[in-house]
């Protein structure tokens, strides 16, 4: 199918907030190849909101993961109301790749990695790269089977998303922003109460931020003017907004580390477990993102030092670049 023949698409990615973010920069990249295009998706109730918020996506259907049958077939009702060019199942598992079937379309395209039997429905294919593949890549290979270039092309961001009242007035580009919790605890680093010091003292006009969901307590000695305690009181569209703000992110190998990644604001990713050439920031040869992994992958011995003088210097080299 040639890239003009591309009218409307419709991407089946339910989540996670991860790989949702990874399946948002193939989106851009494919709006920004095929202009005019129609780009539709199927997300979970949990992470709908932020793909309402993302620039590809013209028009988001919610999967009820906890709808049973009914549910189910209440969205495929929903998507039959529209033949599509394209269906691009990039979950790969059973459920995605039956609705992906039933829908009207002319061509649906699943992972070649798909698992749960999802191969069975999807006949065609999208090919991966060579291992070892970062996720975003193999993401892209689904554009290389529509005759489309496979690279991040185009820019991603958030014009839905808006700030949460608490930072709407500050200066863009001055917060560090700290996301403390990720969705394993053992990819969790235990230090970001230490970190927070030691960024508080680096300098009096630094802000520091958390956010997410995490149960850390905050030392009430930290004075309210540098720092602010977001944590479990923002919606996800405010934390998107949040980090295409600011100066900085600090991220465990989580969801917003990726979407810091994707938006171009500079990041720490810290790494323990899991591998940064498959899971990092994309791509990690950013000069604005900056990897740290810890010693025997044990997150418990990349100290608080180390990490409070790469988020420092990191903000300091993009300052330089800005000014140059």
């Amino acid at each position: 199918m040639a890239s003009s023949a591309i009218v409307r698409v419709l991407i089946i990615k339910p989540s996670s907030l991860g790989d949702i973010i990874h399946g948002l920069v193939a989106a851009a990249s494919l709006r920004e190849q095929v202009p005019g295009v129609r780009i539709d998706w199927v997300a979970r109730e949990v992470f709908a909101p932020i793909v309402r918020a993302a620039s590809p996506v013209d028009r988001t259907f919610v999967f009820e993961r906890k709808g049973g049958v009914r549910g189910f077939l209440r969205l495929v009702r929903e998507l039959r109301a529209t033949e599509y060019d394209l269906v691009l199942d990039l979950q790969g598992l059973a459920r995605s790749a039956l609705l992906a079937r039933m829908i009207r379309a002319k061509r649906r395209i699943g992972r070649a990695d798909s698992r749960e039997g999802a191969s069975l429905f999807v006949w065609e294919k999208a090919p991966l790269p060579p291992p070892p593949a970062h996720a975003v890549d193999i993401l892209l290979g689904f554009l290389k089977k529509i005759g489309l270039r496979a690279e991040p092309l185009g820019k991603l961001s958030f014009p839905g998303a808006k700030l949460p009242e608490a930072v709407a007035a500050l200066p863009k580009r001055r917060a560090i922003v700290l996301f403390p919790d990720s969705r394993r605890p053992e990819k969790e680093w235990p230090h970001f109460q230490k970190l927070t010091a030691l960024l508080l003292a680096s300098s009096p006009e630094a802000l520091v931020v958390w956010a997410g969901n995490s149960k850390l307590a905050p030392d009430p000695a930290w004075p309210a003017e540098q720092f602010l305690n977001l944590s479990g009181k923002t919606t996800l569209p405010e934390a998107v907004a949040l980090i295409e703000h600011a100066a900085a992110c600090v991220c465990n190998d989580s969801g917003p580390m990726h979407i810091a990644a994707a938006v171009g604001t500079p990041v720490v990713a810290l790494f323990g477990p899991t591998d940064p050439a498959l899971y990092g920031p994309f791509p990690l040869s950013r000069p604005t993102h900056r990897v740290l992994c810890a010693p025997d992958a044990n997150l418990e011995k990349l100290s608080p030092e180390t990490v409070a003088t790469e988020c420092l210097r990191l903000i300091a080299d993009c300052r330089l670049r800005i000014v140059d």
